[in-house]
């Protein structure tokens, strides 16, 4: 055994022998207690970042835990391989997105085993496979014919430079990310999945089956499926095309759940696709043109959110359903065409979006509900104007005076007898799109004949392969340009046909690559036997970016799944944990443009709480601004290169670094000197085990059963902090988890009695429990070190070895102690029997040595005891 920790050495065996032995290969077995462990599948984008040493540390803690635990754990792992950053990647280095992915994967690969993770590479999976991507073009055909995959036009961002079409966050400022050109709004065909199908089941699915989800993760994903029951109702108006003909046969409907605020409605407001914005645009210029600039940008109700709300009149009018009344109709930057009606009701004395519109352009607001005690003001907002539990609503004609549910029922009622609306519920979840006009996804296996339009591709023809020698050029989608992939015979007339060249979304790729692990091999099924196994998963772990989309597709494609015989549950993932970001401190400075610094860059004084008080840049003295604790990231300067550490400190301190720093849920702030810190808990670790080595304390030389004082209370603290670390495993809460390795480490360092009975018993199991605690965390250096001291002859390699068994006896105490006052003031400590009364501890009390001294001769007056803290006599 050598003297020294030489990580490099010890890690690079330990993983030798793993690999030789082809260690976490897991094989289903119905006599062992499954679990199923996953991390979320990454992006291959060409190196790990910190955030994912984080969490695919915790998943292998996990792992190792539970194996020691008797589990039969699958822990796999695969890429996220489609999508637009390899397209990119593949303009700005010219050379095709398939090469610069399988590169990165290879790169990436070799990382993650050097991390020494305990994955099941056997299983492992690339979505830009053909034998992975088959499944969700067969699954896709499945649920064409099923009704829940359809077609219908869609509008997208068209460059109409490029002739291609820009996912939003290709759109800057209303323009193409890479020409500059005006980004237009196009409406063109898609294909669309069914997800409103399975609303309800999916929002009812959050509270009866998700109990291990976050509840912040369970409120987003039913605040985006978004159920909502209100009224939905008409406007009529007397507003003709051009055929003549009344627009919409004269309604224009919108949907609210504040029916009783009806009569506070000063003005309408549609989305610029609206055909009545349309056709106001005929005739006003003015309102062309922004109905034009409104298209620009962003399609999704997050950016609108954020976009700064604006709107022109039309010049038309609309009539109040219940009061006859004209209300002017607008055009609203706000609105959305793809939700509801494409309209909206504008109450602005009740909603906080219509009080900002309606304070910008000068339009009434009226007050129609009352709060007793609040006074309404007409020139800002406060919360309580929306309140429906304690409000009443008045000036409203008939309907003055009314609680909030009456006021709607009575309201619903009243337009239900006019024949302009009724109560309805309406989701804010929309029906998935999957057609991208990109070139690096999954084809979607379609076909289009002249005659017989688009035609599906005959089973027993997929996959249908996606050519992997395209090198995008940013003029449109390549396979455009490729008659070898686009040349095709009809299936249903023989005669030629084109291939359809939109392929999927990538979370199609995401929505179901847990379930492929569990058959990865398989070339005749989606899933089979292996699923059966192993869903639904134990435990998924992610980031919170992930909390919505990706989550609910996954659920969404379950379920689907379910409903067609694939699989028999219900919801894929029982428990869920959102692991917290790495952060780090940036630095920048902005003249024409942002530059960031990277720290070593710098010279940067900080107060006497390390907080950053000035930083100037080396190169020439200037300043340059702190701007905090943000998310690792290359454009930010501020990231660590795992692989710069596994070769500085060793995969195993930056592995118990990333667990010790902070609990798993909560973020990471970069630290240097801690990281330094788990480097050298490491080295002490390896030097204890070099004392017992040289010491002759090894795992076959046994001292018997008859422990001194000192062994025992050794035992003693060592079972103690294995109990709590037990706990803590439980919990995954894995930062207290090493803090509790660490106090065992004290203990042992600690230990004064080696010429008691029993002392190296003690020592050897102490160790031997230190060891396999922190095995999870670090498993190469515990590994070595279980192999070096020989604990192997009892138990077997480390990976192999059963968790610790908690020794209760050890716990038991012959003696306790407990503290002493004399006068109420601390003077020392006093050992007395741990089944001592009341009456034998006071006459040690008044014996001992400390109460001698203190008393000087003074008699007792009263001794009062504390079970099991303390003493005090009085004098």
């Amino acid at each position: 055994m050598q003297d020294k920790y030489n990580h490099l050495e010890v890690e690079r065996a330990a993983q030798a022998g793993w690999t030789a032995r082809d260690a976490y290969r897991v094989t289903e077995d119905a006599g062992r207690k499954k679990f199923y462990a996953c991390s979320m599948l990454p992006y291959p984008s060409g190196k790990l970042h910190m955030g994912h040493v984080r969490n695919y540390t915790i998943n292998d803690m996990l792992t190792r835990y539970l194996r020691m635990n008797g589990y039969n754990v699958l822990m796999p792992m695969g890429w996220d391989a489609f999508g637009l950053p390899a397209e990119n990647a593949a303009l700005k280095n010219k050379v095709p997105p398939a090469k610069w992915t399988y590169d990165n994967i290879a790169y990436m690969k070799q990382q993650m085993q050097a991390m020494g993770l305990a994955i099941d590479w056997s299983r492992e999976v690339a979505t830009c496979d053909p034998s992975y991507y088959k499944w969700n073009q067969w699954l896709f055909l499945k649920m064409l014919d099923k009704g829940i995959a359809y077609r219908r036009t869609q509008v997208v961002n068209w460059d109409p430079v490029d002739q291609t079409v820009l996912a939003n966050e290709q759109v800057i400022d209303g323009k193409g990310w890479r020409t500059g050109a005006v980004v237009e709004k196009r409406e063109i065909p898609g294909y669309y999945l069914k997800i409103t199908d399975y609303a309800e089941e999916l929002l009812d699915h959050v509270q009866q089956k998700l109990p291990g989800w976050p509840e912040r993760v369970k409120l987003m994903q039913e605040n985006w499926i978004g159920k909502s029951e209100g009224v939905r109702f008409a406007f009529p108006h007397a507003i003709r095309g051009d055929d003549g003909e009344l627009i919409g046969d004269g309604r224009m409907y919108v949907f609210t759940t504040r029916a009783d605020t009806i009569m506070g409605v000063t003005f309408c407001a549609v989305a610029p696709e609206h055909p009545l914005a349309a056709h106001a645009a005929k005739t006003n210029p003015e309102l062309a043109t922004f109905i034009e600039d409104c298209k620009k940008g962003g399609t999704t109700e997050a950016e609108l959110a954020l976009r700064e709300k604006e709107g022109m009149d039309t010049g038309l009018v609309v009539q109040h359903p219940l009061s006859g009344e004209e209300v002017p109709l607008w055009v609203g930057n706000y609105v959305l065409m793809s939700y509801g009606d494409g309209a909206v009701m504008g109450v602005p004395g009740h909603d906080e979006r219509d009080f900002e519109f309606a304070m910008k352009y000068r339009l009434p607001i009226m007050q129609v509900v009352h709060v007793d005690g609040e006074r309404y003001d007409y020139k800002q907002w406060h919360e309580w104007y929306t309140d429906k539990v304690n409000g009443v609503t008045i000036n409203s004609d008939i309907y003055s005076g009314f609680g909030y549910q009456e006021a709607v029922n009575a309201v619903a009622h009243a337009l239900q007898q006019k024949g302009l609306g009724e109560k309805k519920t309406t989701w804010r979840l929309r029906d998935w799109g999957v057609s991208r006009q990109r070139y690096w996804g999954t084809p979607i296996p379609i076909i289009h004949c002249a005659e017989h339009g688009a035609v599906p591709v005959p089973e027993k023809d997929l996959p249908v392969v996606l050519p992997q020698d395209c090198v995008p050029d940013g003029s449109g989608n390549p396979l455009n340009k490729r008659e070898d992939f686009l040349a095709c015979a009809c299936p249903v007339c023989g005669k030629p046909a084109r291939r359809e060249t939109d392929t999927m979304d990538t979370f199609v790729d995401s929505a179901w690559y847990y379930m492929r692990y569990c058959d990865p091999k398989n070339d005749q099924a989606m899933v089979a036997e292996g699923a059966d196994y192993w869903m639904p998963m134990d435990q998924y772990i992610g980031g919170i970016e992930h909390a919505i989309l990706h989550l609910l597709y996954a659920r969404f494609w379950t379920k689907v799944m379910r409903d067609m015989g694939l699989v028999k549950v219900d919801e894929p993932f029982t428990k869920l944990l959102t692991q917290g970001m790495v952060l780090n401190e940036a630095f920048v400075r902005v003249d024409t443009g942002k530059h960031y610094y990277w720290a070593h860059d710098l010279d940067i004084v900080r107060d006497e709480h390390q907080k950053v008080v000035s930083a100037t840049a080396k190169s020439d003295g200037q300043p340059v601004t702190y701007e905090g604790w943000t998310t690792m990231s290359k454009s930010k300067n501020n990231g660590v290169d795992p692989q710069d550490l596994i070769e500085k400190y060793g995969a195993d301190t930056a592995r118990l670094y990333t667990m010790f720093t902070a609990p798993p849920e909560a973020t990471l702030e970069w630290n240097d000197d801690a990281l330094e810190g788990s480097y050298r808990f490491l080295r002490r670790v390896w030097q204890f085990g070099v004392k017992l080595n040289v010491a002759g304390v090894v795992a076959d030389k046994l001292a018997g059963n008859a422990y001194g004082k000192a062994a025992q209370a050794l035992r003693r603290e060592i079972h103690t902090v294995l109990r709590q670390v037990d706990y803590d495993y439980q919990r995954m809460q894995y930062n207290t988890v090493v803090s509790g390795a660490m106090k065992m480490l004290n203990a042992l360092e600690d230990f004064k009695g080696a010429a008691e009975p029993g002392a190296d018993a003690a020592l050897r199991e102490g160790f031997g429990i230190l060891l396999r605690v922190l095995y999870p965390a670090t498993p190469h250096i515990t590994a070595e070190l279980w192999r070096a001291l020989g604990y192997t002859a009892q138990s077997g390699d480390l990976l192999d070895a059963p968790w610790p068994k908690l020794d209760e006896s050890a716990l038991v105490q012959d003696e306790i102690e407990l503290v002493l006052q004399v006068n109420g003031k601390h003077r020392g400590s006093i050992l007395v029997p741990a089944g001592a009364d009341k009456a034998a501890i006071e006459k040690i009390a008044v014996a001992s040595e400390a109460f001698t001294k203190f008393a000087a001769g003074a008699a007792p007056k009263k001794v009062i005891v504390v079970p099991g803290r303390l003493v005090n006599v009085v004098l």
